[in-house]
């Protein structure tokens, strides 16, 4: 039985994140039945995040079993073949027996993609948040600086239904850079909360229009009240950009 790490990349307009759900489209029910069409088995497939509803990955791991003998190379051609243009397959390897996509993972990238110009760009809709007001970065990277660190993300973290676990994360990386019209934030760490990343965003963006200063940080982070916090920003903007292994390289 060998256990396999494909990466994916995928285009999340129109899927309801990575999860199969009920009554929507999903990544992985689109994923799943292309796999299946070339194993002819239905793997048990180990994602490495649950991406949310029109979110993108850049980076996207998945694990699972087969007992297929099927070379590595020719898995990735066979499911671009049977993937629609959205989705892509791009690497596969054998990993031990015992990796699992997402328990083994150390730690995740993100960027949220932000078009800040007075006119939108049809192009970018469903790729970026359309946002005229003007940015000043090093303001907004003086309040991304404080959330460097081990914090608890209480109030980053939205509310729902699962079961509260430990809301402590470690963010190694949170900076704001520019290249024109696009302005990125781009955030690691060991792990993320629910739409953690787009809550970060959404106070920031309150930072930047000067109804918040980056000093208020520290403040709403000892909260631990989603209320203290911002408005959650619009999926669309967020893209998996990375994830983290130890001693796997996924290039083989």
């Amino acid at each position: 039985m060998r256990n396999l790490l494909l990466t994916l990349r995928y285009d999340g307009s129109r899927y309801h994140g990575w999860q199969v759900q009920k009554n929507a489209v999903s990544v992985q029910e689109v994923f799943q039945a292309a796999l299946e069409k070339i194993l002819g088995e239905h793997p048990d497939v180990k994602g490495c995040s649950r991406t949310d509803s029109f979110v993108h990955a850049l980076e996207f791991c998945v694990s699972f079993f087969t007992d297929r003998e099927i070379p590595c190379g020719r898995l990735v051609d066979a499911l671009n073949h049977f993937l629609p243009n959205d989705i892509a397959a791009v690497s596969c390897r054998e990993v031990p027996a015992d990796f699992h996509a997402r328990y083994s993972c150390t730690g995740k990238e993100y960027v949220y993609a932000i078009w800040n110009c007075r006119t939108r760009d049809p192009f970018l809709r469903d790729r970026v948040l359309h946002y005229w007001y003007p940015m000043d970065l090093e303001r907004l990277n003086r309040a991304a600086e404080y959330f460097s660190g081990a914090h608890d993300f209480t109030s980053f973290c939205a509310k729902d239904a699962r079961r509260p676990g430990c809301m402590t994360r470690t963010i190694t990386k949170a900076c704001w850079s520019r290249e024109g019209d696009f302005v990125r934030f781009s955030v690691a760490a060991d792990g993320f909360l629910y739409h953690m990343v787009r809550i970060m965003v959404g106070t920031m963006l309150r930072v930047a229009q000067g109804k918040l200063e980056p000093g208020d940080i520290p403040r709403i982070l000892a909260a631990r009240d989603r209320s203290a916090a911002g408005p959650t920003a619009p999926a669309q903007g967020l893209y998996l950009k990375r994830v983290f292994y130890k001693d796997v390289n996924r290039n083989e």
